[in-house]
């Protein structure tokens, strides 16, 4: 399949913006050029810019293009002529801009009283933050400056969809921060702080993702994919309260759009569609339990086929790692007719064109710690892959296994907290 498919061939589709998040890192870690239709990409959009910002300037307080972004944001009474006369002074005094802020009574700034507050009160908060980042991992921090810093009360009280959409994000980016500090566990050189997490993300914004080049995966979602069909169709997220999506249970004709947009879905696949779900989800850095959407619940059983992920791994060796994070979804595959037929949408009960085969539930990876680990065994990874182990070391609760893998080269991990399947 790798040899005679192309990037372009495939399109991800969703539900939300945000949930571009996972699919979009999961791309990069591949080398899996992609294009996001109709937006940003993930790192890009305002509201996760203003967060990182936040933790930039908690990691270098002279990241001046950080603090520019946020020392009046949300609005805390600090204007441009403030923000002027501070970089006036710190060029002066050939310090940061933010070292001039924390020094502002041993200056010659001239501010009124109020306003040396309100630059003193930012001071404070920022400092508090640091404090904390000294023992704090990087979702417990990310979490705490999200809330104190204002920007989720800033957000949370802009009810329209574009603010709504804003909410969604950042709790998509304290989720992916959550997964990290998760993944980080396995990894025995690795803390899981927030200098970790802005490390990696410096790696995916550096990426230039957008060079012109047709050959990319078209990940978008489901309103912008209307007209659109591509060979091969991914529909994630295909849970209760994601899609359809909470507030679509209001009334009856929300519910009847939302199963209209899963057809929609489901049709622009012009040879199959995969449809994915999963039975836990991070809601706010608290792993949930998930329920899958009842969309896959009216298909009828006559058109649903038990395929083992052993069988699914065999018959499409990219799909040997999962793309979409830690917790591997379970699928359902959907292959069209040869022969087009005109289907009309359904109102209430959904009955699909026929070859539909659904995967059968992923076991969970195995902890190794008690099992027998030798050199040169083959191991996979639901996050790296597959991977030889080429050495192993440490004892009991330090026990560690350095392994190569075809994703993220070589890794030492903990055994007690990795999560590996001996495939070799």
């Amino acid at each position: 399949m790798q040899n005679q498919l192309k990037n372009s061939d495939f399109a991800v589709l969703y539900r939300t913006n945000a949930q571009s998040r996972a699919i979009e890192d999961a791309l990069r870690k591949r080398d899996i050029p992609y294009r996001i239709f109709g937006g940003l990409s993930f790192y890009q959009r305002k509201e996760i810019k203003d967060v990182l910002s936040y933790l930039r300037l908690i990691i270098n307080p002279a990241d001046e293009e950080a603090l520019k972004r946020i020392i009046n944001f949300p609005a805390r009474g600090i204007g441009q002529t403030t923000i002027d006369k501070l970089i006036v002074a710190a060029n002066a005094y050939d310090r940061s801009i933010f070292e001039v802020m924390k020094n502002i009574d041993k200056t010659e700034v001239k501010i009124n009283s109020g306003t040396r507050n309100k630059l003193l009160n930012f001071v404070t908060m920022i400092e508090s933050f640091q404090v904390m980042n000294q023992t704090a991992n990087a979702f417990e921090l990310a979490d705490h400056v999200a809330k104190k810093s204002g920007l989720i009360r800033e957000f949370g009280q802009d009810g329209t969809p574009e603010g709504i959409a804003r909410m969604e994000n950042i709790e998509e980016l304290l989720n992916g921060i959550k997964d990290f500090v998760e993944g980080q566990r396995e990894l025995a050189d690795s803390t899981g702080s927030i200098s970790e997490f802005l490390e990696d993300v410096a790696l995916a914004t550096d990426l230039d993702n957008d060079k012109g080049d047709a050959n990319r995966v078209a990940l978008m979602t489901i309103h912008l994919a209307k007209g659109l069909e591509f060979p091969y169709v991914y529909i994630v997220g295909l849970e209760e309260d994601l899609f359809p999506s909470a507030m679509s249970m209001n009334t009856r004709s929300e519910l009847e759009e939302e199963r209209r947009l899963f057809y929609v879905a489901l049709t622009r696949a012009e040879k199959q569609a995969y449809l994915t779900y999963t039975l836990s989800r991070y809601r706010w850095g608290k792993l949930i339990d998930a329920e899958p959407s009842r969309f896959i619940e009216e298909i009828d059983e006559q058109y649903l086929d038990i395929i083992t992920p052993l069988e699914e791994r065999r018959i499409n060796p990219m799909l040997d790692a999962s793309i979409f994070g830690d917790i591997e979804p379970n699928k359902i595959r959907f292959k069209k007719p040869a022969v087009k037929k005109k289907i009309t949408p359904p109102a209430t009960k959904f009955v699909p064109p026929k070859n539909l085969k659904k995967v059968a539930k992923t076991n969970g990876n195995t902890n190794l710690f008690d099992s027998k680990l030798a050199v040169g065994n083959l191991v996979k990874h639901i996050r790296f892959g597959t991977g030889e182990v080429l050495k192993i070391e440490g004892k009991g609760a330090d026990l560690k296994a350095e392994i190569k893998f075809e994703v993220g080269g070589v890794k030492k991990l903990l055994l007690r907290f990795a999560k590996l399947e001996v495939v070799g």
